[in-house]
């Protein structure tokens, strides 16, 4: 049995998709993007500001799900131009402590949806 997460404190999906599904204890967060929950609205920031969107945007999903960062077993963040990584690693850091890091990956891709120039998707463990 799977259970569909979708919450008014992350953007609305774009596309035929749930924020996330939990399956046996563990949730399955889509791509979170730098838009905002509140007004549907695509920060226009730097790639920190747009980090620190994508970030919370993933939170607020994962809180939804009983979850929470320090459940994140795995990460995985595309960005389109790998010349951001250092920048995207120092925010992460701010919220991922190296001691109880998840597992991750990051790939630079061509585009993301919403022409983002990051975007996270994970997998954690819930309470549920």
């Amino acid at each position: 049995m799977k259970t569909i997460i979708n919450t008014k404190q992350a953007p609305t999906p774009i596309g035929p998709y749930n924020q996330a599904v939990i399956a046996n204890g563990i949730v399955y967060c889509s791509g979170q993007v730098a838009i905002n929950p509140k007004d549907g609205s695509f920060c226009n920031g730097s790639i920190a500001e747009e980090t620190k969107m994508v970030l919370a945007n993933l939170k607020a999903v994962l809180d939804s799900a009983n979850s929470g960062i320090k459940q994140v077993i795995k990460c995985s963040i595309f960005l389109t131009n790998m010349d951001d990584f250092n920048e995207v690693n120092r925010v992460y850091a701010d919220v991922f402590s190296n001691a109880d890091a998840p597992a991750r990956e990051t790939v630079e891709v061509s585009r993301l949806p919403a022409n983002a120039r990051v975007e996270i998707s994970c997998i954690a463990l819930t309470d549920v």
